[in-house]
C-alpha cells in the first residue's frame, strides 16, 4: 500500500491522482489518495480516495486534517507515503520513527518558504517565522526521506537543503500533461478564427494578479477595440481573493468581453480541458516574480499538449519552450500592442499549417516521460 497525502489539494488533484497515483497503480501498487474533499471522480482500479479536510484555507479544519491523517496512517499501514504538503511532514516523520521499514517520499511542488517570504500573504514577524519554520522542517524531512521529487528543475538550485543530498535521491518530475482516462488528444493544432469571428482567449487555473489575470483582462480589452469580430476572454479556475473576484464580476456586468467560470468554487479539471478545446489562444501572462519566474507553469504543458497557441511574457525559459515547438508568441504584458498581435495572427492564419505548431504537436510535454522516472524510483525503493 502506498499513501499519497496533501491537505489543501483535493483528492482528485491532477498531480496526486492523475499522475502519481495512476502511474503507481499501473505499476501494480495499491494506492490511497488523501486530501481535500472533492467532487467524485470516476473510480480507477487500485486507487482509493480519502478526504481529510473540508472548509477554507484559514479554518481550524486544518488541525482536524492532521488528526484524520494520523488515523489514516494507522488504518492503512502503508509501506510508503508520498507527502505532497509540508504541513504533513511532522506527523510523517513521527510515523516513520515509530516503525521499522517505513519510508516516505517528499514531493516538493513549490518553493514554499520563498512563496511565504515574497508573495505578501503574510506580514512582519509571522512571515519570517513561518518561512523559517518551513525551511527547517523541510530540511529535517529531506535528510530522512527515501527520496525527494521536484515539480520544477529550478528547485534543485533554489533549495539549500538539497545541496547536501546525493543526486540519486532527488528526481525532477515536472507537471507535464497526463490525459484523463479515455481522453483522446488532438492530432492537429487549434486553427485561428477568421477576422469576422470572435477570437476566444483562455485564462485557466488559479485566478490571481501574480498569475497574470489583470494582464489577461487588459489584453482582451485592447484586442476588443481593434478586432472586427470581437473577442471573448474565458476565465476558468478558483480565486482565493473575494475582492479580486468581485472586481472581475463587475467587469462582466460592465460589458467587458469576459466569461467567468468557477471563481469562488473549484472547477473540475475536465471543464478546463473542455475550454482549451473551445479556445484559440491560451494566456500565461504571469507577472515577473521570484516565486514563479524560474518555473514552467502546468498550463504551458496543458496548452501545448492540446495544440493551443499560447501568449507568454518575455521570459527566456518559457520562450525557449515556445520557440522550440512554434507554439505561440511573447507579448509585453505592461503595454500590450493589440494591433501588432492581430497582424501577426493574421499572417499566421495565412500559412498552410493554419497558424502555429508547424512541426506538429510536441510529445515531450506529456507525463509519460516523467512517469517512467517515477516507476524507476519506485523500483529502487
Amino acid at each position: 500500500m502506498i499513501l499519497l497525502a496533501s491537505v489543501l489539494k483535493p483528492t482528485n488533484d491532477t498531480r496526486m491522482l492523475g499522475k502519481f497515483a495512476r502511474t503507481l497503480a499501473d505499476a501494480g501498487a495499491q494506492v490511497a489518495v488523501a486530501g481535500r474533499a472533492s467532487a467524485a471522480s470516476p473510480p480507477v482500479a487500485g486507487i482509493s480516495q480519502h478526504p481529510i479536510f473540508w472548509g477554507t484555507r484559514l479554518s481550524l479544519g486544518r488541525l482536524g486534517a492532521q488528526v484524520r491523517y494520523w488515523r489514516l496512517l494507522r488504518q492503512l499501514r502503508p509501506r510508503l507515503v508520498v507527502v505532497h504538503a509540508p504541513e504533513l511532514l511532522p506527523l510523517t516523520l513521527l510515523w516513520r520513527a515509530l516503525g521499522p521499514g517505513r519510508q516516505f517520499i517528499y514531493d516538493i511542488r513549490e518553493n514554499y518558504a520563498l512563496n511565504v517570504s515574497t508573495q505578501g500573504v503574510y506580514q512582519g514577524l509571522a512571515r519570517r517565522a513561518l518561512a523559517a519554520g518551513l525551511r527547517w522542517v523541510e530540511g529535517l524531512a529531506a535528510r530522512r526521506a527515501a527520496a525527494l521529487t521536484l515539480a520544477e528543475e529550478s528547485y534543485a538550485a533554489e533549495l539549500p537543503f538539497l545541496r547536501l543530498l546525493p543526486a540519486s535521491r532527488v528526481v525532477v518530475l515536472e507537471n507535464k500533461y497526463q490525459p484523463a482516462l479515455g481522453e483522446h488528444l488532438p492530432t492537429s493544432p487549434r486553427p485561428l478564427p477568421a477576422p469576422d469571428e470572435p477570437l476566444r482567449l483562455l485564462y485557466s487555473g488559479t485566478i490571481s494578479e501574480l498569475n497574470g489575470i489583470f494582464a489577461a483582462v487588459e489584453l482582451a480589452r485592447a484586442v476588443q477595440a481593434s478586432r472586427p469580430g470581437g473577442v471573448l476572454l474565458t476565465i476558468i479556475g478558483f480565486c482565493q481573493q473575494p475582492a479580486l473576484l468581485a472586481h472581475l464580476r463587475r467587469g462582466e456586468q460592465q460589458g467587458l468581453p469576459i466569461q467567468l467560470i468557477g471563481g469562488a468554487d473549484a472547477v473540475p479539471h475536465a471543464a478546463i480541458v473542455a475550454e482549451i478545446g473551445r479556445s484559440h489562444l491560451g494566456l500565461a501572462l504571469y507577472k515577473e516574480h521570484p516565486s514563479t519566474w524560474r518555473c514552467r507553469p502546468t498550463k504551458l504543458f496543458e496548452y501545448l499538449a492540446h495544440g493551443l497557441p499560447v501568449l507568454i511574457p518575455n521570459n527566456p525559459l518559457w520562450e525557449a519552450l515556445i520557440q522550440q515547438h512554434d507554439a505561440g508568441l511573447s507579448v509585453d504584458t505592461e503595454r500590450p500592442d493589440a494591433s501588432a498581435l492581430l497582424a501577426e495572427l493574421a499572417a499566421r492564419a495565412q500559412l498552410a499549417t493554419g497558424g502555429f505548431y508547424r512541426h506538429g504537436l510536441p510529445g515531450e510535454v506529456l507525463w509519460a516521460s516523467e512517469g517512467k522516472k517515477l516507476r524507476h524510483l519506485l523500483e529502487t525503493l
